[in-house]
C-alpha cells in the first residue's frame, strides 16, 4: 500500500465541500471561510480503549470515530462545518481496509453535513483514528458553553440513558448474551444496545434547538452523566440536583445489568458513550424547548434542577443518594 495512492483513493470518494470551503483536501492545508464564529473540537480513538476490531466492522468504527466528535459540537449549538481526519494504520491494515474506513467516515459526512476537509495517514502500532471538527456560528453568543447555568434552571436531557454501556456488557460476555455485534462476514441484525454502543449519531438538530430554544449551559454525555453533571456544575459554579426516578433508562438496560449483577440506575448514569445531552435552560423556556425536539423526534426530559452551591447530587426515591460517578480516560 502507498501513501499516496490511498490518499487518492480517499479523495476521490469524499463528500462534495461544504459553503465555507474554498479549498478542501489536496493541498498543504485547507482553506475556509467561515465568518462569525467557530467551533473547534479534537477527539481521538484507539484500538483496545475505545473500540475492538473484533467487536466492529472498519465502516462501524469510522463511522463512530467522526460521531463522537461531531457530539461535541452538538454540545455547543453549532452546525457541523469541516472535519479533518488522521488515521495511523497498523500493518495488518490493508488499502481496502482504509476505505472501507472512509466509507463509514463519510456516511456520518454525508448525514450531518459535514465536509472532510482533509487529514493525514501514518503507520501506527495500534488502528487510530484523531477527528477535528468544527462547527460555525453567525455570533459567539449563539453557542452554548458549560458555564452559564443559572440556579432555578431546569435540568434536562435528551434521549435515554445506559444503552451504549449495556450494549457494552453484552459485547464482553458474549457467553452470557444471546446477541451478537454486526460483523463485516456474519450478516447478522445487531441488537439495539449493541447498536448503540457501535454505531452512536450526533445530537446536533436537538443541540441547536437547545440552544435556539435559551439553554443556558450544555454538556454531552460521553463519559457518563454522573461525570458530565460534575464538568457542567463546576464550570457553571452551581449544585445540580437529579432526581433519579425521573431518569429516562433505555429498554433493555435493566435486564442486561442485573443479569451481570450491576445496579441499572448506577450503570445508565456512570456507564458512559450515550452522547444524549445534558443542559440547563430557564424554566419558562421548558415548553417551547420540549416542543421543538418533539418535532424532531427527540425526547427531551426534565431531570433535575439547578441550584445555588456545588456539586451533583442524584437522589433515590427511597431518599437516599446515588454517588455520581464517570468515565475516566486516564483512571
Amino acid at each position: 500500500m502507498g501513501e499516496f495512492e490511498l490518499l487518492d483513493r480517499i479523495r476521490a470518494r469524499l463528500p462534495r465541500p461544504g459553503p465555507q470551503v474554498r479549498l478542501g483536501s489536496g493541498d498543504d492545508a485547507a482553506i475556509t471561510v467561515p465568518g462569525g464564529a467557530t467551533a473547534t473540537s479534537v477527539d481521538a480513538l484507539v484500538d483496545g480503549v475505545h473500540f475492538r476490531r473484533e467487536w466492529s466492522s472498519l465502516r462501524q468504527i469510522g463511522s463512530k470515530a467522526l460521531a463522537v466528535a461531531l457530539s461535541d459540537l452538538a454540545a455547543m449549538g453549532a452546525p457541523a462545518g469541516e472535519a479533518y481526519v488522521v488515521l495511523g494504520i497498523p500493518a495488518d491494515l490493508d488499502e481496502d481496509g482504509c476505505v472501507e474506513l472512509l466509507d463509514g467516515i463519510a456516511e456520518v459526512a454525508e448525514e450531518t453535513g459535514t465536509t472532510l476537509a482533509g487529514g493525514d495517514v501514518t503507520r501506527a502500532p495500534v488502528l487510530t483514528l484523531a477527528m477535528t471538527v468544527v462547527g460555525h456560528a453567525p455570533d459567539p453568543q449563539n453557542l452554548v458553553t458549560r458555564a452559564g447555568a443559572q440556579s432555578g434552571d431546569a435540568l434536562v436531557l435528551t434521549g435515554e440513558l445506559g444503552g451504549a454501556a449495556a450494549g457494552l456488557l453484552l459485547l464482553e460476555d458474549e457467553a452470557r448474551s444471546p446477541f451478537v455485534a454486526l460483523s463485516a462476514t456474519n450478516g447478522e441484525r445487531m441488537h439495539p444496545l449493541i447498536s448503540r454502543q457501535l454505531e452512536p449519531r450526533p445530537r446536533l438538530d436537538a443541540g441547536r434547538g437547545l440552544a435556539a430554544a435559551g439553554a443556558t449551559a450544555m454538556i454531552d454525555l460521553s463519559d457518563g452523566l454522573g461525570g458530565d453533571a460534575g464538568h457542567l456544575a463546576r464550570a457553571s459554579a452551581v449544585g445540580l440536583r437529579i432526581d433519579g426516578d425521573a431518569l429516562p433508562i433505555e429498554g433493555g438496560v435493566t435486564e442486561v445489568a442485573m443479569s451481570a449483577g450491576r445496579d441499572p440506575l448506577e450503570l445508565a448514569t456512570s456507564g458512559g458513550e450515550d452522547y444524549e445531552l445534558l443542559a440547563t435552560l430557564p424554566a419558562a423556556r421548558l415548553a417551547e424547548a420540549t416542543a421543538g425536539l418533539e418535532t424532531q423526534g427527540t425526547k427531551l426530559t426534565r431531570i433535575g434542577a439547578v441550584v445555588a452551591g456545588e456539586g451533583v447530587e442524584i437522589r433515590l426515591p427511597d431518599g437516599g443518594l446515588l454517588e455520581p460517578r464517570g468515565f475516566d480516560q486516564l483512571g
